[in-house]
């Protein structure tokens, strides 16, 4: 019962392991859950990392039966720095994978439920991949909340808007297949293989130049709100940040030597 991390190669693989409550994750196992993503994140030989779940989920979210009363107002612990605002109640500061600026690829390997919070989870990742039982809804309106740590924001940049408006509004579920259809994942695989096709898929971007992942990552992030004009400008940008890396010149050179490049992250 606890969140376990391997490292196989350049990846690290973490996975969610508390499968008599659905992969629910109380304070104590959020807070493990972000302490791996910041080794991943600050661990210069970590060049990917897969999240995942075992048994029949991925992820139901917070495990309310174990987060405690607000100890203090909202506003008190919303103004608090995150462990005390944590403690004093505000429980979706305790993983909010945006706030960790990430800068390497995250892939989300979702077998069975992603509900509430783990939908989230799945949508923070930068790739997402499924399992032919997988499922994916944000039904906190019908406990008469709503999604604290990006669903709704990350929802309508992932799929079409008035898809997305009903799975918010209603709280209904959609399966891997409907996912698929929508471009929520890139891919669905048996149940048995998803792991597998996740380190496959890790393993083809660790062979790629670490920087040039990095900075399309970044792109991939800031541009979203951009105007065309602003979003080439800062592609333009990105090209000229990495033209004269070690590893640029590398992959200039295995192209023309017709080689596999050998990127060192320099």
């Amino acid at each position: 019962m606890s969140i376990d991390a391997t490292r196989e190669g350049s990846t690290l693989l973490i996975t969610l392991n508390r499968p008599e409550v659905r992969n629910a994750l109380d304070l104590e196992h959020l807070d493990a859950l972000r302490d791996e993503l910041c080794r991943f994140r600050d661990d210069p030989t970590l060049l990917v990392a897969v999240l995942t779940g075992t048994d029949k989920a991925f992820c139901v979210g917070t495990d309310l039966k174990q987060v405690p009363d607000p100890r203090a107002s909202f506003a008190e612990g919303y103004f608090a720095p995150r462990r005390e605002s944590v403690d004093a109640g505000v429980y979706v500061r305790a993983l909010t994978v945006s706030s960790l600026d990430i800068r390497k690829p995250l892939i989300a390997a979702v077998n069975g439920y992603a509900i509430g919070g783990g939908m989230e989870l799945a949508l923070a990742a930068d790739l997402r991949i499924a399992s032919e039982s997988a499922s994916f809804g944000l039904p906190e309106a019908r406990w008469a909340s709503v999604p604290g740590i990006g669903g709704v924001s990350y929802l309508l940049r992932s799929i079409p808007r008035a898809v997305a408006m009903k799975m918010i509004l209603t709280g209904d579920r959609i399966d891997a297949a409907e996912a698929l259809r929508l471009g929520l994942v890139s891919d669905v695989c048996d149940s048995p293989a998803l792991v597998e096709r996740a380190m496959e898929l890790a393993a083809r971007i660790e062979a790629n130049g670490p920087l040039a992942v990095q900075g399309l990552k970044q792109l991939s992030d800031r541009t979203d709100d951009m105007s065309l004009s602003q979003s080439i400008e800062l592609e333009q940008l990105m090209w000229g940040l990495l033209r004269d890396t070690e590893d640029r010149l590398e992959g200039k050179r295995a192209f023309a030597e017709r080689r596999k490049p050998q990127y060192r992250g320099h």
